[in-house]
């Protein structure tokens, strides 16, 4: 009889005694999987014809959908829209434009970073998990690979937000060279932004 409360209490600890887990990966890519849709805002960078590019973009991203992206800053392009569907892409400008190029051979550009970093996020190849403060937010860090339109590798390195999944950092890059970053300054699920730590 005395052996019953010894066998409870391995199996009250085997069960999490020490309180709530933290979620793995697969718990946070559910929520993405599952989602009907997201929005984000981002700094995003990368370097083009050797110069560095920068830019504040929003996305409203849908899974099967259209995905818009429309750049917040600089002011000299700010209100650009691009609207993205499938290998579909077509530019809203006034006379401005919005560089929807390409930056390398896979056709990854800044319009394309943001849906890109969510699609990896739901459909892509976990090759690491590991727990990463970024900049004092303490974050889950995926790795995550697919397969590009000319066929080399697509990395997807994402900071998580430990607190709420959502993604505090992105980098794309393509074989062994990151060609785009993105610094996100908000994200939501179906429509209530939830500020990040930038």
């Amino acid at each position: 009889m005395r052996k019953l409360p010894c066998v409870l209490m391995i199996i009250l600890c085997l069960t999490g005694c020490g309180g709530e887990a933290e979620p793995g990966a697969n718990a946070y890519r559910l929520r993405y999987q599952e989602a009907g849709g997201c929005t984000m805002t981002a700094t995003v960078r990368c370097t083009e014809y050797g110069a560095p590019w920068e830019a504040v973009l929003s996305c409203t991203y849908s899974p099967d959908g259209e995905r818009v992206v429309e750049v917040v800053s600089p002011e000299t392009i700010a209100g650009v829209k691009v609207v993205l569907h499938g290998d579909a892409r077509q530019l809203q400008s006034d006379g401005r434009r919005l560089n929807a190029g390409r930056v390398s051979a896979e056709g990854i550009s800044p319009a394309d970073a943001l849906p890109a970093l969510v699609d990896a996020l739901r459909d892509g190849w976990l090759l690491e998990e590991n727990e990463e403060d970024y900049n004092g937010v303490a974050c889950t860090r995926l790795l995550l690979d697919t397969t590009g339109a000319a066929g080399e590798k697509l990395y997807f390195t994402i900071w998580l937000n430990r607190a709420d999944g959502a993604p505090v950092r992105g980098e794309i890059a393509v074989g062994e060279e990151t060609v785009m970053s993105a610094e996100f300054t908000s994200f939501s699920f179906s429509g209530t932004i939830e500020e990040t730590a930038s």
